[in-house]
């Protein structure tokens, strides 16, 4: 960013080079402070957020944004990515911390060095400074609902997650059960399978064998519809067995079209990237009063089914530039 002088200015800068005998003038450049955002995976559900961290950017000149994804999902490679933040200059990072529980006090500990907020998946115990997403127990009740209405008659239903651990999955699985108590439906139990896309198949495989009364499927990450979807039809279940999901993958807006997933409750990822971004650029400059009092800042989530998945999907195009 170049700095605009008055003429006064501008003449004092030629006096002094001309005595100093320097053949030309510099003039100052402001630092650019560096921010991160940082996943829990790598899901198509980022893609739509870094639309979001892109956005945040265009409109701070003065920040650089690096966006990190953890190729293998993993606790200890998301812990190497913040610490070679820490470690590079990083001002400010938003993290999704991949397993809350057993990352508190490391994560406290990037707190204590820069600027740490939450996103997607909160770290509530750690120091972080604020927490940017979805209320997962109101999205897991929602869920939950989605389930009764695909199930109006009950039955047994299987739940997948990456990991169980993460603040969102225990959330949203808190959530689901509290929206199921007293109904017809009984979830069977629930399966991880660390983010590793062909392990999230074979667990909904194995349920379909292992349970011939299998009723509904439910998926907690993005990518665990369209591994639910993929099984079923392979197991020529589609129809007899009923699938709830989170997010818009490509698969699961499919699988909503003709009929396969019932629905899935859709959380706004562009803006977790984008206020992510707008947040530690306002604290880094000094301005604290936008973080509020509970330290929580949560983006409104909602229901795509068969009446809406044509304008959702639309509108995901337009913003994703396709």
């Amino acid at each position: 960013m170049n700095f605009k002088f008055s003429l006064p200015s501008l003449a004092l800068v030629a006096i002094l080079a001309v005595g100093c005998g320097s053949k030309e003038a510099t003039t100052p450049t402001a630092e650019v402070k560096k921010l991160a955002f940082v996943t829990n995976n790598t899901s198509d559900f980022w893609t739509i957020a870094k639309k979001g961290v892109e956005a945040a950017q265009k409109e701070l000149p003065g920040y650089s944004v690096d966006f990190k994804m953890p190729q293998d999902g993993q606790a200890a490679t998301q812990k190497q990515i913040l610490d070679d933040l820490v470690a590079d200059g990083v001002k400010g990072i938003a993290v999704s911390p991949k397993d809350p529980a057993n990352q508190t006090a490391d994560l406290s500990a990037i707190a204590d060095k820069t600027l740490l907020i939450t996103q997607d998946s909160d770290a509530p115990d750690s120091k972080r400074a604020c927490y940017i997403g979805t209320d997962n127990i109101a999205a897991g009740k929602m869920a939950g609902e989605e389930v009764k209405k695909a199930l109006p008659n009950g039955g047994k239903i299987m739940v997948f997650v990456g990991a169980k651990d993460a603040q969102n999955a225990k959330e949203r699985y808190e959530g689901l059960q509290e929206a199921l108590k007293g109904s017809k439906v009984t979830i069977i139990d629930i399966r991880t399978d660390d983010t590793d896309r062909a392990r999230a198949k074979q667990n909904v495989s194995d349920a379909i064998t292992a349970n011939a009364d299998l009723a509904g499927c439910v998926g907690l990450w993005s990518y665990n519809t369209p591994a639910i979807v993929s099984a079923i039809k392979d197991a020529k279940k589609e129809g007899k067995i009923a699938i709830v999901g989170f997010d818009e993958e490509a698969d699961t807006l499919a699988g909503i079209k003709d009929g396969t997933v019932f629905s899935t409750i859709v959380q706004q990822p562009y803006e977790f990237g984008f206020q992510s971004v707008k947040l530690m650029a306002k604290v880094l400059e000094g301005d604290k009063t936008i973080i509020p009092t509970e330290k929580k800042i949560i983006v409104p989530t909602k229901v795509i089914n068969k009446e809406s998945v044509e304008e959702f999907s639309k509108k995901l195009k337009e913003l994703l530039g396709k």
